[in-house]
């Protein structure tokens, strides 16, 4: 028996939005959003109705989940985002060095380094509270639908040492959140809504990661209890396949679970994050405002 392949992301979905959460009730899987972050992201909303969100993928009729329409957002640069921001700074041979001499990566060494000084995943988005990124190296999927759009980052100093990359790298952080957050507002304002964001990848177990997006989305983030929920959405098809469940819906049910959940926002946070993504929204107008007038510019730029 062969199960139909499906989208590494998509199968991603699977295996992360149906997890029993513990409460012994059947799972609604058009309250839960799927977010799968590796070098790229991609946000997933299920709804049972058609909807059509402008600068979102789809929807597409069962593309995901068995009898529900499935939208799906992007981020271009995600980890890619992030890994660049990094390499970018004088302290990063510094930082690499340190990692491997204590048998980590760098994101792991940082995040240490950063929640020993925050004391806690949600205060350290504080740290970048002068820094701030638009990520947009590879332009925007959704909800803009602007490949032309380009990163901007704001607040920069001559400081090299590490504590300047830990404030970059926070930042970096907010910024993919603030983008995040554009998703699922143009997919709430079309009518597909959720409660909690499920989330997949290399970044997904980070605690600091799932705070600053769920301080600044206002859901709940959750990891499923599977580090690898794109395989195991995969050996979900398989399971159906063969036989060992008679649908989708059942191998999810009885396959996967959520583990940890993010922290409740404090409300001073989540006031933090309304303003600091108001300047992301300044960041975008400017460089659209730039590629405008540059493009009004005399002459042309000489061919690489």
């Amino acid at each position: 028996a062969v199960g139909a392949s499906l989208i590494d992301a998509h199968a991603g979905g699977v295996g992360a939005i149906g997890g029993r959460d513990g409460s012994g009730t059947e799972v609604d899987v058009c309250k839960r959003l799927a977010y799968i972050m590796g070098t790229s992201a991609c946000i997933m909303a299920t709804t049972v109705e058609p909807c059509f969100v402008p600068g979102v993928w789809g929807p597409y009729f069962e593309g995901m989940v068995p009898g529900f329409w499935l939208n799906e957002g992007g981020q271009s640069a995600a980890g890619a985002a992030v890994d660049h921001l990094l390499r970018s700074h004088p302290a990063h041979a510094e930082v690499l060095a340190a990692a491997k001499n204590d048998g980590v990566d760098v994101i792991e060494y940082l995040e240490k380094r950063i929640l020993a000084r925050a004391g806690n995943a949600g205060a350290a988005a504080l740290l970048a509270r002068n820094v701030h990124v638009l990520p947009e190296f590879l332009g925007n999927r959704s909800p803009y639908a602007d490949p032309g759009s380009r990163a901007v980052i704001a607040g920069l100093d001559l400081d090299t040492d590490v504590s300047a990359l830990e404030r970059l790298f926070v930042a970096g952080l907010c910024g993919l959140a603030y983008g995040l957050a554009d998703v699922i507002d143009a997919l709430q304002a079309h009518g597909a809504c959720g409660k909690t964001i499920v989330i997949g990848g290399g970044a997904s177990r980070s605690p600091l990661v799932r705070q600053i997006m769920a301080d600044t989305t206002g859901y709940t983030v959750a990891l499923p209890q599977t580090q690898e929920p794109v395989l195991l959405g995969a050996a979900m098809l398989g399971a159906v396949a063969s036989g060992a469940h008679d649908s989708i819906n059942a191998a999810m049910a009885g396959m996967s679970a959520l583990g940890r959940l993010s922290e409740p926002t404090r409300p001073e946070l989540a006031d933090f994050h309304r303003k600091k993504r108001g300047v992301h929204k300044m960041l975008r107008d400017l460089d659209r405002n730039t590629r405008e007038a540059m493009k009004r510019a005399p002459g042309e730029a000489p061919s690489s």
